[in-house]
């Protein structure tokens, strides 16, 4: 049986599945987070090198928000200094049906819009985007 819990002691703004989800995964960053360790990435440095570019202390908060919902698991794989490979717990492999979902409505309804394997396969045809790493390090060559 489950323990009823009072309005008061609730920090959930409502008991709406879709509100409680977008909670835990509806920023900007989270399901892309997500994306990238279901396509095999592992560690912080293959995380970071993602084609949108997120921002490093953002990347370190959703790590720790995902991992504190069980959604990813963490071990470490070097003590000194301590670095970590990133994998979906069952939850998180969970989320995989509604990238699907968005992936099929994204091709659908927003013209241009490819999946992260089209994007690999045109890799070397296709200009980096501005925030992303191989832009900064283009930059940095240049300037």
């Amino acid at each position: 049986m489950k323990a009823k819990i009072s309005k008061r002691d609730d920090p959930r703004r409502s008991a709406c599945a879709i509100a409680n989800t977008l909670d835990l995964v509806g920023d900007k960053w989270s399901l892309l987070v997500v994306r990238d360790l279901l396509h095999g990435k592992r560690t912080y440095g293959e995380l970071v090198d993602s084609p949108e570019g997120i921002p490093t202390n953002i990347l370190a908060d959703r790590l720790k928000r995902l991992e504190g919902a069980g959604i990813i698991a963490s071990a470490a794989y070097q003590e000194r200094p301590p670095r970590y490979a990133y994998t979906l717990t069952k939850k998180g492999t969970a989320l995989g049906d509604v990238l699907l979902a968005l992936v099929r409505w994204g091709k659908e309804h927003i013209p241009g819009t490819v999946t992260l394997k089209e994007t690999a396969s045109n890799h070397g045809s296709e200009r980096p985007t501005p925030g992303s790493t191989r832009a900064r390090a283009k930059r940095s060559r240049v300037n």
